[in-house]
Order: structure tokens, then sequence, then C-alpha cells
């Protein structure tokens, strides 16, 4: 069995992996344990799905009952630098490392693909492939097939690749020999702590998502908290913050992997403002930002250009006062509030939208204004 894993190994290392892993289909009940009291708590938002599918996450058994081994795979997904630079430049529309360029879900789906037809080709096994696409624990099976720890930001961190790494998980009806677990080498380092904007890594290895940067820009489809909005900065889609500042990034070596290097970085805000939904649709057709729809990218953007405090974009703004959606109506008030305030100007024109407004949300942005 042992000449097999090799095999496996091999083949998905041909396949440009950068890490591969076995371990046991269990979940220890301490595990078990703190994700039902992150889920009691409901830090998970509006991810419902987190304590929907809470016992298939517990059980992957649930998932596929005929599983004995589950294969763990690290993809490298480095920058060329550190992404903290585009914070202080307002202006720019700051993108995740991981959304500049191809959908990594395909890039990983299709390598995974190969290796399963292969698979059962040549051994006449049958295999489950996933790329975020079932509810698997797959940071707490990482650890356990020595790929890494999760950290205190509660991400992967490993030895070798930093915080950078693509997982996904391939299941075996077959048990293979499993590999030893990574232990914590977090020590007491905080520096993800002290740096997330929001606050929303407050306890070692527990974040709130309500207020991560990332799932408000990502998950969240709704306003933006009021309290939060200037924290985002520059932010439009996701945050990397927390996985940037890493000292285990030291180690690591860029991405060879030409899908995953930066195509869009440094574009302007100004330049995604003048997009409408057919147009970001095509611009991001190949790209995971898609995924989050037109007006929820475009709140993204309104909301960093109200961070931005540039008067250049006061014309633009407000063309979207009229926007169908109150959302948008809502957030382009409070971007142009910021904007006109931090220049001393009257926005007199409120007093007028005021008047003509009909949406409770969009009322409660103006009435605030003076707040």
């Amino acid at each position: 069995m042992n000449d097999f894993k090799k095999k496996i190994r091999k083949k998905l290392i041909d396949l440009n992996f950068d890490f591969v892993g076995f371990t046991e289909p269990t979940v220890d009940d301490k595990s078990s344990e703190e994700l039902k009291k992150f889920l009691d708590k409901n830090h998970y938002g509006e991810m419902k799905w987190l304590k929907k599918h809470y016992e298939k996450k517990i059980n992957p058994k649930l998932i596929w009952n005929e599983v004995k081994t589950i294969i763990v795979l690290g993809l490298n997904y480095c920058p060329n630098h550190n992404p903290l630079y585009k914070n202080k430049i307002n202006d720019i529309a700051n993108i995740s490392v991981y959304a500049n360029n191809k959908d990594y879900h395909k890039i990983i789906f299709e390598k995974l693909k190969f290796f399963q037809k292969w698979l059962k080709l040549n051994h006449k096994i049958e295999s489950k492939i996933f790329v975020d696409t079932a509810p698997i624990m797959e940071k707490y099976f990482a650890k356990k097939t020595g790929i890494g720890w999760q950290g205190k930001h509660t991400n992967v961190v490993s030895k070798k690749f930093g915080s950078w790494l693509f997982l996904s998980e391939i299941f075996l009806p077959i048990k293979v020999s499993f590999d030893l677990p990574s232990i914590d080498n977090c020590g007491t380092c905080n520096d993800c702590k002290k740096i997330c904007p929001t606050n929303a890594l407050k306890d070692d290895y527990k974040i709130e998502a309500r207020k991560c940067i990332s799932y408000l820009t990502i998950e969240y489809k709704g306003p933006v908290p009021q309290s939060l909005r200037k924290k985002i900065g520059n932010k439009i889609y996701g945050c990397d913050d927390c996985l940037a500042v890493c000292p285990w990034n030291k180690f690591s070596e860029t991405t060879k992997n030409q899908n995953f290097l930066s195509t869009n970085d440094n574009k302007k805000l100004s330049y995604f403002l003048n997009f409408n939904k057919n147009k970001f649709n095509e611009y991001f057709k190949d790209s995971p930002i898609k995924r989050i729809g037109w007006i929820t990218f475009l709140r993204n953007v309104i909301l960093a250009i109200g961070n931005s405090k540039s008067e250049v974009f006061i014309t633009k703004l407000t063309k979207f006062l009229d926007h169908e959606n109150p959302i948008i109506r809502g957030i382009v008030i409070w971007s142009l509030n910021e904007i006109l305030r931090e220049k001393q100007k009257n926005p007199n024109f409120f007093k007028d939208i005021k008047k003509k407004e009909k949406n409770n949300y969009v009322l409660y942005e103006l009435n605030t204004l003076d707040q």
C-alpha cells in the first residue's frame, strides 16, 4: 500500500500540487465542540450553510459513506510582492491576492478531474473531489496531514509556504497510511490579530465573520455597518492583511503558476466605477469576483471611494443617487457625505433627495448624515 501511496503522491505532484498529505476521515470531539460553539455564537454572519451542514462537517462519511482516506492538497499562490503596500494608496482598487487572476476553483478542479480519471482508469478506484464544494473542515484535515497548522488568523500556515496556500481534497474508498499532523508554530506572535482593521480576530484562533472584511465584501450582501466602513479603506474584494503580515511568509517562494500571479493589480477605483453589469460580467468572467455579482461589487467600489475622500468622484457618484437598488443609493449617500464633509462643503442636495426617497434603509442613511 505504501507503493500505491507513492504513486498517488507522484501523480499529484506531477500535476503541480505543492503538497500532498493523507489522513483519516474523522474529527475529534474537541474540534467538533469548538465548531459548535462558534456556530452557537452566530459569528458566521449570513453564511447559514455553516450551521446547516454542521453534522456533515464533523463526519465526512455523511458526505460520502465510503471514504476511508482523505487526501489534502496544497497549491502555493504566494504573490511576488507584499500586498500590504496597497492599503496606503487611497485611489487604488484593493483586491485580495487570490482573486487578481484566474478563478482558482476552476484551475484546481481541472487538475483533480484529471487525477480522478487516472485513478479510475489505471487502478479501478472511485473517488470524490472537492474545491470549496462541500462542508469539509479542510483546515482541520490539513493540519492532520502535516501541511501546516491553523494560525491565529484561522487560516492554514505552513513553514514552507507561509499563509499562501489553496486547499482541496480527494476522498478515497481505501485506506492509505496516514501522515503525521503538524504542530502549532504561532508561539507568542500576534501580528495577524494586531493588524486586523476591524478587530475580527479578537481571540486566538477564532474569527468573528461579521467583522471580517473578506466576509463583508464577498459574502455579505446588505448595507455594510457604518461602524466598519472607514476601516475597510480601499478594499473592494477581500482582505489579505492578516495573511500578509505572517512572519512565516519569509520562507515562501512566489508561485510558479501563472494563473495565480496578479494581472489586476493597481487598477484605479475610477476604472471600475465606469463599469456596468455587462462589463462587470465580461471583465470578471474567469475570476472568483464574478460570484459576488454586480451590485455587491459596485457597493464595495463606492464605499472605497468614500474612504478615498477624493473630490474627483463627486460628479460620477451623484449619477448613482437615482439607482434602482437601495443598497447602492444608500452607500452613495454615505460616500458623498464623506467626501463633501472632508472638503467642508454643504451637501444641500441631500435635503431634496430626502423629500422624494421612500425606502426606509436609504432614509436611515440620510437621517444619520448629521450625527
